[in-house]
This record gives structure tokens, C-alpha cells and sequence, in this order.
């Protein structure tokens, strides 16, 4: 098939792109900014086009320089921006539109679960609201993947995960911390959304994507301490206003605040699968899906960033990841070896030995000195 790809750039969407290539799809790939594709590694065998999903002229143009396309995979988000919510419909809307022009005959987003209740964060209400704005009368039928907690480094949660996993010997248990979670491995993520682009097996339609286990976010929490080979343990604390609560997190990971602190407002909800899925409509993925302790281990096991398509599995961190992803140890390893010789970065390998609430603290520190230099010295 011929794919466009939108949010390209981004973690899920990077790797989709070398999956398609990688099974022999063509890909073209959309980004605001295009110059900004020359740094992922499959530039030379896909068709960049300039497309900024909130500006209507743009869209069209690039379906128009794109040629004609099967599918388009609608990855595009704001949260952590003000007033994401109307941008993303807008956005949203704007897709639709030139798809329905050009004439393609799928789009395929990937959300998140919608739990049932009568307040839901704004991040929760957005995901349904922009499945709404990409659907058209007379336009490309909609196939709207549901997932939770996505595991791979790099990815946001994952990361916020790996940030309170590391740096808290005793982890606060609030009562949210026992809503049932069901997670996915990226590479369960990328599998489905390919399956999703096949109409003759997945008819148009919401399907909720998951892995093969159940848990909490406390339980997950201490499994990626256990698998990590750290001593943690839960602490039951009081129920607090999670206004307060996303507002200290944004405080103690090192994901971007606003982002942190936007994702933090979704824990007070239970996030698990309201569907089968597309279970009995594609076969399982090849080895069966990925359960959590295997999917956590193999995001530990990537120790090098390399371009993504040269990834040996899409759990791995990418060179084009966030900087601020991947642990505390490998950022200072990182920051550390641009300001030492070369001869002596063997031996940053002995900071795997210190311990991690240290680790974030001077992680933290050169983050902030970092941030306050002249940007000609960062």
C-alpha cells in the first residue's frame, strides 16, 4: 500500500514509518517541519511533504504533492500545549477534509481508552472528540485504535514510568494506584496499526488494543523496580486533588511539565480495554503479543541510540527520541562525555552504580544549568 504518515516525527510514528518500509510498503511523511526529517534514518526512502495538520493550506498542499495514497495514519497530538484540545479537532478536521478530497479511502488513528464516566480529564475527552473531527460523511472510513500505557523507551509514559521507578526507594501508593491498567508493548502498537490499514479483515470502526495482562499502575510500578533490579516498596498515602497531584509530578520526572502534568490527570480513571480488539479479526502478532515484564526488559536492553529504522527491536531508544529520554544514568553518561575526553568514556560506564534517587538529583541539576546557560553553550 501507499501510506501517508502524519506526526512522522514523533515516537509511535517514527517507527511506523520503518515498519512500512521494512515490509515493503511506500511512505510518504508529513512534518511542520521538514527539514527536521533529515535526521531520522529512512529520509532517503520516503516522500517528505510540508504538512501542518492546524493549517487547511498546507494539508491540502501535501496531498497534493504527495500523490495519491491507501491510507493515511492520523498520529498527530498537542497535549501538553494550551488549548490543545480545539487544536487537535481542528487539526483534525483539516485531515479529514483534504483526505476526503484526495480521495483516500482510510484513515487510521491511534487514541486511547475512553473510560465511562461523567468527568473525564481534558486529555480523555479530546482523544474521542478528535476520532469525531476525522470522521465525514462521504469521507475515508475511520479506524480509531484505543491503547493505554504504551511500553518502549522513549515513549512518554514509559518514561515518566522509568523517572518514579528509579528515583523513589519508597513509591507513593495513592488510592488511583489500584485502578486496573492494560498496557502494550510498541511493538503490539505498530503491528496493529499496520493490520489496521487492511479493509478487506478491519472494518471501519473503534477497537480498543492491549497486551496480554492486566495490572494496576502500582503493580506496574513495582514490576519495572523488580525487573530493573531495584529494591522498592509501595506506601500507601491519602487521596489528593490531582490538579496537585500532576503539578508535583511535573516537579519529580523529567518529561516536559506540561505534558507530564496533562498525563497525570488520567490516572484517576481505570484504563482498561472496553473491547475485544481487533481479536479474530488479524491473527496474534508473530510470537504472540508481548507481556509486560518482557516488554519492560527489552526497553532496558537498548544501551546505544541508533536511527530508528537501524533499531534492532522498536523497544530500543532512537537517536531522534527525546534527549530527555531513556533514564537518568544515560543522560549524565551523555551530558558527561561532550565535555570529556575520549579516552575516559569507558569509565562512565561506573555511574551505572549510582544509585538512582542520586542519579535523578544530579540529572536534575545539569538539566537546570543546562536550561539557564546561553543556548550557544547548551
Amino acid at each position: 500500500m501507499r501510506a501517508l504518515v502524519t506526526g512522522a516525527t514523533g515516537y509511535i510514528g517514527s517507527r511506523l514509518v520503518a515498519a512500512l518500509l521494512a515490509e515493503g510498503h511506500e511512505v510518504v511523511v508529513g512534518s511542520r517541519n521538514p527539514e527536521r526529517l533529515g535526521d531520522f534514518g529512512w529520509i532517503d526512502d520516503v516522500t517528505p511533504v510540508l504538512l501542518d495538520a492546524g493549517d487547511p493550506e498546507t494539508v491540502h498542499s501535501a496531498f497534493g504533492v504527495g500523490g495519491p495514497v491507501d491510507v493515511v495514519y492520523y498520529l498527530v497530538h498537542g497535549i501538553g500545549q494550551p488549548g490543545y484540545r480545539e487544536a487537535d479537532n481542528a487539526a483534525a478536521a483539516n485531515v479529514a477534509e483534504a483526505a476526503k478530497a484526495a480521495g483516500v479511502k482510510r484513515i487510521v488513528y491511534l487514541g486511547g481508552f475512553v473510560p465511562d464516566a461523567d468527568q473525564l480529564s481534558e486529555h480523555l475527552r479530546g482523544r474521542a472528540e478528535v476520532a469525531e473531527a476525522l470522521t465525514l460523511d462521504g469521507g475515508p472510513e475511520v479506524v480509531w485504535l484505543g491503547a493505554a500505557i504504551i511500553i518502549g523507551a522513549g515513549s512518554t509514559s514509559f518514561e515518566m514510568l522509568r523517572a518514579v521507578g528509579d528515583r523513589f526507594l519508597l513509591i507513593p501508593m495513592p488510592p488511583w494506584a489500584n485502578n486496573a491498567l492494560d498496557p502494550i508493548s510498541i511493538s503490539d502498537v505498530i503491528y496493529y496499526l499496520i493490520a489496521a490499514a487492511d479493509s478487506e479483515r478491519v472494518p471501519p470502526g473503534s477497537y480498543d488494543i492491549k497486551g496480554p495482562e492486566t495490572t494496576t499502575y502500582g503493580d506496574l510500578l513495582l514490576t519495572y523496580a523488580r525487573v530493573s533490579g531495584l529494591r522498592r516498596s509501595g506506601v500507601p498515602v491519602p487521596d489528593v486533588n490531582m490538579d496537585l497531584v500532576s503539578q508535583v509530578a511535573a516537579l519529580f520526572v523529567p518529561v516536559p511539565r506540561a505534558l507530564a502534568a496533562d498525563l497525570v490527570q488520567s490516572l484517576d480513571y481505570p484504563m482498561t480495554a472496553t473491547n475485544d480488539g481487533l481479536a479474530g479479526l488479524v491473527p496474534d502478532p508473530p510470537g504472540g503479543p508481548v507481556g509486560i515484564e518482557d516488554a519492560i526488559k527489552l526497553s532496558l536492553s537498548g544501551h546505544r541510540r541508533l536511527p530508528v529504522d537501524q533499531l534492532a527491536d522498536p523497544h530500543h531508544l532512537a537517536d531522534t527520541d527525546p534527549e530527555w529520554a531513556g533514564g537518568d544514568v544515560t543522560r549524565i553518561r551523555t551530558l558527561a562525555s561532550a565535555v570529556t575526553p575520549a579516552v575516559t568514556h569507558p569509565a562512565l560506564g561506573l555511574l551505572c552504580a549510582v544509585p538512582g534517587p542520586v542519579a535523578g538529583w544530579v540529572r536534575t541539576g545539569l538539566d537546570t544549568v543546562i536550561g539557564l546557560a546561553p543556548k550557544g553553550l547548551s
